[in-house]
This record gives structure tokens, C-alpha cells and sequence, in this order.
């Protein structure tokens, strides 16, 4: 990254690039591309975690505010101004140690899950983590944004699969957690603590999970159902009957989207097991029904079905959010929100869409309005998304209680005393 000395002296992040360049190499720094240049200012790419190290160490003693990203999906909705340095691990994508007996894999956090899962497939294994286009998304930001997608109901979430972490923190120390093997009780358990922190307490670099047997087969059971009542009363019919692997309520508008039940809510029920297991989950889901239209689809019509799932976004531009709540209380929110929303109906959580153009009091009114419907039910609401113009008047968070903001302070206090890692990108502006 070459830089003109009159451009150095009048920008700061390109004299911070200078002088890391001298650092760690010219090479290591680059500009932002795509969506990380609505993030950050210049990218620096290190190659191992001693590098990493000498870099935070540098940003500390400078002042210099740094971020990891991935794809920067997360990082540029969240961020309101750029961040000095954006830190992409894209040179780091080893697979560290893999013991397929033991069901454990240890990665360095640039590798993303559609790569690791190409590699575990091998052995009839898989990380069962997915997120929307788990190509593009890097175990880091997996674990820096605490990522999810349907599976959660029957996998967990990330923090239920993280056996072990190395992450590099205040001073530029490589710090280390848990280990390689799931009867573990080495240190903190601080994995739970990285899990959701945006990179505000330091930079994960390496990470060793628990992994699963591929189911032998997957299938998936489509309702369609005149009213919301309707189908999560079927959804919690299918739930409690069979051990399902995901379950989702879908609005009119998503259903019709993902090509499941034009004009009526969808209930997307996913089954997994041999064929005679298979088999009897299907004929249970049809009894279950009643005299509600129920579809079998099966093979790669189902695992495309399941992508478009996985990965639904906004067709058009506007809002999006992700409430969670009691699950028994999450239809009475989303009706009370009045949006359109994908619903892990036994889980609490699902993701509410507000398609089309808002201006930025009316935004304002209708974030504060779903986030009093959560409260309301004991649970929280997180924007995920929204237009460019108006994020600056957005609170992506929300505010916690006393308790848990005096906590998160303290943490980060703790973690990164000189305010470096990803400042202002978390909850209470931390």
C-alpha cells in the first residue's frame, strides 16, 4: 500500500498504515474493498498471531482504534464512523488439528465454516452452525457476533459447540482458554465471554469446537395456514411430537418469498434420520396436521428449500431486527410488532422485517416500539440492519439493565483498558 507523504501527514489512519507497514510489511495493508469500507479506513491482513500481537500492541501505545472483521456484514451495520484499522484474518485459515474420533477441530479464526465443513464432510461430519451463506463467514466474526440460524433448536449455538479459544488482547498477549478436548476445565471459561463481543475485548484468533455427525438424510414437512394462531399452534404441535432439527414460522410475505405458501403463514418443520426413521417422522407430521395441507419435500429440493431459509434477507430495502423472547410469548409479540418476520418458533427468537422506505422519527418510533414489545414479554430486541441514512439515529442494542451494563463496563475495563478494540460497537456505546 503505497502512500503520498502530503496524504500521510493529513490523514491519520494513512499514517498509522505507514507506520505499520514498516511494522509488519507494506504487504500486510491494503484498502478497504466492498463492505469494509463503510467500516474502516485501511485493512491490515497479519499472517500469524505474532504479528497480530505486534500490531495491537502498536495501536495501544498510538491510540490507533482497530476492529476484526470478516465479511464486514456485521461490522459495517453496526459501526457509526469508521474504525482506524480493520483487522481481516484472511491469511490465517489453518486447519490446527482435527481428530475425527474425537469430534473436535481446532481452526484459526480466519478459516470460514463453509471451508471447514468441506473438510470435516470427509469423515460424514460437520461444524452444525448456519448462519446466512456460511461460505463468506469466517469462524471469528461466527464467534465475535454469536451467529445463528435454524439449527440452533437442535445444535445449540455457538457458544454450546466453543470448547477452546486464543485471542489476542490488552498489550498485544496471546491469551488462551479451555482447550482441544471437550472434558476441558482449563482457565476461565471465557469462551462464553468472547461469544457476542464484537471484537470489543479483544481479537480471536484460533478456535476448537465440538463437531457432529452429518445426518444420513433431511427432509422437510411445508404447512400452510390461514392465520399465525393457526400455525404456531401446529408448530408447537410438530415440536412437541418429534424431534425436529429446526422448526420456523414464516409470515405471508417471507412464505411467499421463500416460495412456500403464497398468502397464508408457512410452518417449516425439518426432520433428519435414516429412511424408516425418516419415513415415520413424515407420516407422524401428516397425522399431526390434520386436515391442514402438508407437503413432504425431499432431497435437494430440501436442501435448497433449507438454504433460502437459512439465508433469507430484505428483498428490498428497510429494517430489520431479531427479538428474542419466552417462546411461549413470541406470537403475541410478533403480532403486537405488526411486521414481517421468520419465526424459530421453539427457540423464542425470530427476525422481524419492515420492508421499504422510512424516514429517520419514524424509524426511531418503530425500533422503540418493537424493543417495548420484548421488554414487555422479558426479552430484548437487536437491530440487525437498516438504510445507511439512518443508522446514525439508530440504537442497535438497545439499553440493558443497571446490573448488566455495570458488568459489560467492568469487562471491558478489564479487557482493553486504552479503548482500542472496536470502541463504541456494543451495547451502552461500549
Amino acid at each position: 500500500m503505497r502512500l503520498e507523504p502530503e496524504t500521510e501527514a493529513r490523514n491519520p489512519a494513512l499514517r498509522a498504515a505507514t507506520e505499520l507497514s514498516a511494522l509488519v510489511g507494506a504487504d500486510r495493508l491494503r484498502t478497504p474493498e466492498g463492505r469494509e469500507a463503510l467500516a474502516a479506513d485501511v485493512i491490515v491482513e497479519p499472517h500469524n498471531a505474532d504479528e497480530l500481537s505486534a500490531i495491537v500492541f502498536k495501536c495501544e501505545v498510538d491510540g490507533i482504534p482497530l476492529a476484526p472483521l470478516g465479511g464486514a456484514r456485521t461490522l459495517c451495520e453496526l459501526r457509526r464512523t469508521h474504525v482506524t484499522l480493520g483487522v481481516s484474518l484472511a491469511r490465517m485459515t489453518r486447519i490446527i488439528d482435527y481428530e475425527p474420533d474425537d469430534m473436535t477441530v481446532t481452526v484459526e479464526a480466519g478459516l470460514t465454516l463453509g471451508a471447514l465443513n468441506q473438510t470435516l464432510a470427509a469423515h460424514r461430519q460437520h461444524l452444525p452452525l448456519d448462519p446466512p451463506d456460511p461460505p463468506s463467514v469466517a469462524l471469528g466474526a461466527l464467534i465475535g457476533a454469536a451467529k445463528a440460524g435454524p439449527l440452533r433448536l437442535s445444535e445449540g449455538a455457538v457458544r454450546d459447540l466453543l470448547i477452546g479459544v486464543r485471542f489476542v488482547g490488552h498489550g498485544g498477549r496471546i491469551v488462551r482458554a479451555g482447550g482441544r478436548v471437550v472434558k476441558n476445565v482449563t482457565g476461565y471459561d471465557l469462551m462464553k465471554v468472547m461469544t457476542g463481543s464484537h471484537g470489543t475485548l479483544g481479537i480471536v484468533i484460533e478456535a476448537s469446537f465440538k463437531v457432529r455427525p452429518m445426518p444420513e438424510r433431511y427432509t422437510m414437512a411445508v404447512l400452510s395456514c390461514r392465520d399465525a394462531a393457526a400455525a404456531f399452534e401446529a408448530a408447537a404441535r410438530a415440536h412437541d411430537a418429534l424431534p425436529l432439527i429446526h422448526i420456523e414460522v414464516t409470515s405471508p410475505g417471507v412464505a411467499q418469498n421463500l416460495g412456500v405458501a403464497p398468502d397464508q403463514f408457512g410452518v417449516i418443520a425439518g426432520l433428519c434420520g435414516n429412511r424408516s426413521e425418516i419415513d415415520y417422522q413424515c407420516e407422524r407430521m401428516r397425522w399431526l396436521c390434520g386436515d391442514a395441507k402438508c407437503e413432504i419435500v425431499q432431497l435437494a429440493s430440501a436442501l435448497r428449500l433449507y438454504q433460502r431459509l437459512r439465508d433469507f434477507t430484505l428483498p428490498v430495502a428497510g429494517l430489520s431486527a431479531r427479538i428474542a423472547t419466552l417462546p411461549a410469548s413470541l406470537a403475541q409479540s410478533l403480532q403486537d410488532c405488526g411486521a414481517e418476520f421468520c419465526a424459530h418458533a421453539g427457540c423464542g427468537v425470530a427476525e422481524l422485517f419492515m420492508p421499504g422506505e422510512l424516514g429517520a422519527e419514524e424509524a426511531a418510533t418503530l425500533v422503540a416500539r418493537w424493543r417495548a414489545i420484548a421488554i414487555g414479554a422479558r426479552g430484548h430486541l437487536r437491530l440487525l440492519s437498516a438504510p445507511p441514512a439512518l443508522r446514525a439515529g439508530l440504537d442497535f442494542f438497545g439499553a440493558p439493565s443497571g446490573g448488566v451494563l455495570a458488568l459489560s463496563r467492568r469487562l471491558k475495563a478489564a479487557f482493553d483498558p486504552s479503548g482500542v478494540f472496536n470502541p463504541g460497537c456494543f451495547i451502552g456505546g461500549i
